[in-house]
């Protein structure tokens, strides 16, 4: 092989050592595939650490690119647009940007997103979230994005704020029909919650919602083939459960919404 003999037999050599990251692999691997794909190696370094396991950031990295675990996913994109101009009041940008709360229930997010099914069908999503800690805290589903799809969310969210806020809320959305109907803005000014609105044509004023539909879409949406309503009813739901009480957050210390919640209220007690 014209090779020199010491070289020959330092790969043989090599080749009959046992692969000592092999466990590690497994582990990565299983926590890869259980998430269905969708951690990279900050998520997947974050719940092996929580489970008790002391391994570099950079190993996880290399064992995953090594092992070739990347989200495949493509984008297919679907925007519903419920803005039809000024049909009712708009609010004032109250959040302006400031997308971050140490308080539940002091600063909300919602808005109305769409997936398209089979046959021509197409279902809409109306969550919730509490800018606290990114948490899905209601959210309505329908093949119609009528008023009351909207208002059911928002009547769930005032019980629980009846029940657990101890500030005066905000709620922010786009300036949509939904949220200028007269219906919307009186059951808020009911409440005594503040109204916010983006700016006309401005999803950024809006970003922590945005990014939770795309991170929605992309990790069990995109790239998938489409299904019928009730099926894809079926699939949101679920992971609207996963994604509160599973699917750790790298901003909430490697915890999900709900784990974060419920730490540092015990915490506070």
């Amino acid at each position: 092989m014209d090779v020199p003999e010491a070289t020959y037999h330092y790969h043989v050599k090599q080749l009959q050592k046992e692969d000592t990251d092999k466990e590690w692999k497994k582990v990565i691997t299983e926590l890869f595939q259980k998430h269905g794909g969708k951690y990279g190696y900050r998520r997947i370094h974050l719940e092996l650490r929580g489970q008790g396991y002391a391994i570099n950031h950079k190993k996880v990295q290399r064992i995953m690119n090594e092992l070739g675990l990347k989200c495949g996913k493509f984008t297919r994109k679907s925007r519903y647009k419920s803005y039809k101009g000024t049909v009712g009041k708009v609010a004032k940008n109250r959040l302006n940007r400031r997308f971050n709360s140490p308080i539940r229930l002091q600063k909300l997010v919602t808005d109305v997103t769409e997936f398209k099914c089979t046959e021509d069908q197409k279902l809409y999503l109306s969550p919730i979230m509490d800018l606290y800690n990114g948490e899905i805290i209601s959210f309505g589903i329908s093949n119609r994005p009528t008023l009351d799809f909207v208002l059911e969310p928002l009547y769930e969210t005032l019980k629980l704020i009846e029940n657990e806020g101890k500030y005066r809320t905000t709620i922010h959305s786009d300036q949509g029909w939904h949220y200028q109907h007269k219906a919307w803005v009186k059951t808020l000014k009911k409440n005594k919650i503040f109204q916010s609105m983006s700016r006309k044509a401005n999803c950024a004023d809006n970003a922590s919602m945005e990014n939770f539909f795309g991170i929605l879409k992309q990790e069990m949406y995109y790239g998938e083939d489409l299904v019928p309503y009730e099926e894809l009813k079926r699939k949101i739901e679920e992971y609207m459960d996963y994604y509160n009480n599973e699917r750790i957050k790298v901003k909430l210390a490697g915890l999900s919404p709900i784990q974060y919640r419920t730490q540092t209220s015990l915490i506070a007690a």
